[in-house]
């Protein structure tokens, strides 16, 4: 017996909602954003970052066999294939040059991250960009749409939702995270919009948390100014032209 289509866009709503929270609940995961190690040094459990990884897909492939329309009204579909590519390589490419601008001015330099990290942060990387878009570019935009709302409203609804589930904002983190959470969601739905589906916007995301991950060794959430060990090094360090007088020089002559 096949369930009535209203009752299946309901049960679509409330997956939504569930996934929604799953994304704000991502520090207690250590993923996304969070995919960092902790003041002792230790990465996340793997296991409970791949929790949230696969219930973060499970929901969104739920939410495509429940839904009567899940590719024309929820976006979930690659859209305009050639679109796709090219749109989704240029965002890419920007958000690379972003990530790479971000780097030479916070650090003076490249920042590579340890070899041992770059499996981890690779494959978070590209889990979360596809949750994050088909959640909140496909199914919260998705949505906003079926209900009525203008599309450029409703793109600009879910890129608040999104930018605020990320938790970027709390207090701690630098100031420029949160407008970054909102670049990346506007950026997303525009794409969204134009070809009719995510893969343009789960393609140039998942390139510009890897570009970033690669050139500031984060996978998204840098140390406040002056706390990265670099940074702290260079407070201790000698400035140009300056000589060290003292107990230590007059150690050296004895």
């Amino acid at each position: 017996m096949d369930v009535p289509d209203p009752l299946r866009v309901l049960v679509s709503i409330g997956f939504t909602l569930l996934l929604v929270i799953l994304r704000i609940d991502a520090q207690r995961f250590g993923a996304a954003e969070y995919d960092e190690p902790d003041r002792d040094g230790r990465m996340p459990s793997l296991r409970r970052r791949f929790a949230w990884y696969a219930v973060g897909v499970a929901g969104v492939i739920t939410v495509s066999f429940v839904h009567p329309n899940p590719a024309g009204d929820l976006f979930l579909g690659p859209g305009d294939r050639i679109g796709a590519v090219t749109l989704g390589l240029g965002y890419g490419l920007l958000g690379t040059g972003a990530a790479l601008a971000y780097a030479y001015y916070r650090y003076r330099h490249v920042r590579f991250p340890d070899v041992f990290a770059y499996p981890g942060a690779l494959i978070n990387s590209v889990a979360t960009a596809f949750v994050d878009e088909a959640v909140f570019r496909g199914l919260v935009f998705g949505f906003l749409i079926w209900f009525g709302v203008d599309a450029n409203l409703g793109n600009l609804v879910q890129a608040i939702v999104y930018a605020l589930a990320t938790r970027l904002g709390a207090p701690g983190r630098p100031a420029w995270m949160l407008p970054y959470a909102l670049g990346i969601g506007l950026a997303g739905g525009w794409l969204t919009g134009v070809t009719g589906g995510i893969a343009a916007a789960f393609l140039g995301h998942a390139v510009t948390r890897i570009a970033f991950f690669l050139t500031t060794g984060h996978a998204g959430q840098p140390l406040p100014r002056g706390r990265e060990d670099e940074e702290i090094e260079r407070t201790r360090r000698t400035p140009d032209g300056w000589r060290l007088i003292g107990p230590r020089e007059s150690s050296g002559d004895r």
